[in-house]
Parts: structure tokens; C-alpha cells; sequence
């Protein structure tokens, strides 16, 4: 089984601790978790995990800037986001297309095939979402 890393920003993550914990925490630059995603994929790694916490969850306000460095610098073959609620996925395709890896809980697994296949959609993404393939 190949392996699958996971990365991420933020320092002291965990489910209980509080937006504003993890912003006194502060976070890792982006740049280190690109160069350790590259050490990975160069070792043989087929996809990195990015995780959410300091990108898109607990956060004050979400760091889209992150998540677009990763994909320049990556590239959208190489990287899973974790995208734990419908709003978080929701921007994601629509902002990356519906064909970008995340990694949700599999009771929201529904609901985003629905929206990625343009069947389910909020006002801003019904209608709008195309499955090119």
C-alpha cells in the first residue's frame, strides 16, 4: 500500500482547542509544508493529505492563500484536501473544479457527489457546476 502523508500549518492542532488557541499557536509557512510534500512525493508518495485545521477549520477567517500556493506549487494530481464541512467542500469545487481531491466524512459523502455531479447545489454553485468529463 502506497503511502499517504498528511501535512499541515498549524502548530498544537487538535479537535478540542479553540480558533483562537490555534492563532496564538501561530502556524508553519506554507513554503515547509510544500517542501515536505515534494520530499514525500519524490520518496514515492501518490497524493499528500493536506490538512484542514489552520487552512479552512479553526480559523478565524480561512487561508485560501494557502490552499492556492499548494496547488500552484503542487499541482491538484498531487494533493487531497480535507474539507470537513459541506461549505468548505462546496468552495473548494467551485472554486478548483469538481474533479479535486478531499477527503470528507462519509456521512457527507452523498452530498458531495451530488454537487460535484451538478445535481445539489447552494444559490451560488447551483447550476454552475459542470462535470467536464
Amino acid at each position: 500500500m502506497p503511502p499517504k502523508p498528511e501535512l499541515g500549518i498549524q502548530f498544537g492542532a487538535s479537535g478540542d482547542t479553540s480558533a483562537k488557541e490555534l492563532e496564538a499557536e501561530g502556524t508553519k509557512d506554507v513554503g515547509w509544508l510544500v517542501a515536505q510534500a515534494r520530499r514525500a512525493l519524490d520518496a514515492g508518495a501518490d497524493i499528500i493529505m493536506i490538512e484542514s485545521e489552520g487552512i479552512t477549520e479553526n480559523v478565524t477567517s480561512w487561508r485560501t492563500d494557502v490552499v492556492a500556493r499548494i496547488i500552484n506549487e503542487l499541482g491538484l494530481e498531487a494533493v487531497m484536501f480535507e474539507a470537513a464541512d459541506p461549505v468548505v467542500f462546496e468552495w473548494y469545487i467551485k472554486n478548483y473544479g469538481n474533479e479535486i481531491n478531499l477527503f470528507v466524512d462519509h456521512s457527507q459523502i452523498v452530498q458531495l457527489e451530488a454537487l460535484r455531479s451538478g445535481i445539489w447545489g447552494t444559490k451560488s454553485t447551483w447550476g454552475r457546476i459542470q462535470n467536464i468529463a
